[in-house]
């Protein structure tokens, strides 16, 4: 059975008891340059993390951003996978995560021992792995994608190549489509993605006719097949400030929408509904335990910190070096 992300890191949570009367924004800046630190946040991050990150952005481009960093700490404003990555690709610098229990749906969905098993029917398949993995599910892997470069990545691999492509078995369903490659699919999948709901969606639809639906490669097909533009979290934010349209209806994680009205301040965005009735939109809860006192502990006590074995960073740094290769 895969560990907790608690006793895979063997380290103790961060406190729990309020802090009072403190300015989090000013004490997290001279948090910062007191410890020489940089903070680097997803855009599904909530709006205040988001305003005070040095870098912000999607899963590539903070992995990029990390392998960079020449500061001495690094707190990595997302979910696990994503601060392991970091480690991966920067082992020398302290990387912290606010919470350790901001896990992930989607590589929770792939247990390394259970992949292992399934990489092991094809033994002369290539290993596409989806960055929202665990470290050890990378190590298992051959070259590593996002979301942004996924079709580059499967280009890359000559077409005589057999694929296995994990964890996500909506974004390889597209991928398959768009690149025309034939993958051996793992079946996991995303809650926040398959949230949505296609009836309430096409209802919308109608509701504003005028409005653009785009949406994240990780929805179902069925959603998918309705969608005026498709793409990665940075690609759909690309779309709407290039795009004439006033309306847009997004179907991804609704923290980017943040980003979206302060890039253009004029246009309307409209979360994508979501068959839960108790909910307007899909939000990640794993994000979203993320917060700035939770920021402001992390850099004031440096901790969580992520640790991972020496022989396992090795392993997965090879494949995400292969995927960082790829211009």
């Amino acid at each position: 059975m895969m560990k907790s992300v608690i006793d895979r890191f063997k380290i103790t949570p961060v406190p729990t008891h309020k802090v009072k009367n403190i300015n989090f924004a000013l004490e997290i800046k001279r948090l910062k340059k007191e410890k020489n630190a940089v903070i680097l946040a997803h855009y599904y991050q909530e709006e205040a993390i988001q305003s005070i990150a040095d870098y912000l952005g999607d899963s590539l481009y903070l992995a990029k951003q990390a392998e960079k960093v020449d500061a001495d700490i690094i707190v990595f404003a997302g979910v696990h996978f994503m601060a392991e990555t970091a480690k991966i690709v920067n082992p020398s610098k302290k990387v912290l995560l606010p919470d350790l229990n901001a896990g992930c749906s989607l590589a929770d969905s792939c247990p390394p021992v259970d992949f292992a098993a399934f990489k092991a029917k094809y033994p002369e398949a290539v290993v596409i792995t989806y960055i929202n993995c665990s470290a050890e599910i990378k190590a298992l892997s051959d070259i590593v994608c996002t979301s942004s470069n996924a079709v580059e990545v499967i280009n890359s691999i000559h077409e005589d190549k057999q694929l296995i492509f994990a964890p996500d078995k909506n974004l390889g369903r597209y991928l398959i489509k768009e690149t025309g490659r034939d993958m051996i699919l793992w079946d996991g999948a995303c809650i926040v993605h398959e949230a949505f709901s296609f009836e309430k969606i096409v209802q919308l639809a109608k509701e504003h006719p005028k409005a653009k639906f785009i949406a994240h490669p990780e929805s179902e097909s069925q959603v998918l097949d309705i969608a005026h533009y498709i793409g990665s979290t940075s690609g759909l934010l690309q779309f709407v400030q290039e795009d004439p349209s006033e309306t847009f209806i997004v179907a991804t994680e609704a923290g980017i929408l943040h980003e979206m009205q302060k890039k253009c301040p004029s246009k309307h965005f409209i979360p994508a509904p979501v068959e839960d009735d108790t909910c307007a939109c899909s939000e990640c809860a794993f994000m979203k335990l993320n917060t700035m006192e939770k920021l402001y502990r992390c850099l004031k006590n440096e901790t969580p910190e992520i640790r991972l074995d020496d022989v396992l960073m090795e392993k997965a740094r090879l494949p995400i070096e292969r995927m960082l290769a790829i211009k």
